[in-house]
């Protein structure tokens, strides 16, 4: 179950800036891509570059950053490492910003002719 937290407001600066931070961290598209690839549970750095179409050596240098922001977790078997999702809530926060996606769409067909 996620716990629901009230941002304080205003926002303390350093909170402010950590709130950026994993911001920046999402606001790549191979790393979403790569987050999505992860939901239906753990894969290796070999099964994220087929299910992604991406370079082995982009997926490593992606999964460093979001291991380094906690969104993923590592686990090595014997000489493989398999990487998993370690915080769901950012599911949530991707279905929140579809949401709003769909939402601006439907307002610019409502505004276009033939919409």
């Amino acid at each position: 179950m996620t716990q629901t937290m009230t941002v304080p407001h205003p926002i303390p600066e350093a909170l402010a800036e950590m709130i950026a931070k994993r911001f920046r961290v999402l606001g790549d598209s191979n790393r979403l891509r790569l987050l999505d690839a992860l939901r239906d549970g753990p894969l290796s750095v070999g099964g994220l570059t087929q299910a992604t179409d991406c370079t082995q050596q982009n997926v490593s240098k992606h999964l460093g950053i979001l291991h380094e922001a906690h969104l993923v977790k590592r686990e090595r078997i014997g000489t493989q490492a398999l990487y998993s999702i370690a915080d769901p809530a950012v599911f949530e926060l991707c279905e929140h910003v579809c949401g709003g996606l769909r939402r601006n769409v439907d307002d610019l067909s409502e505004l276009l002719p033939g919409g």
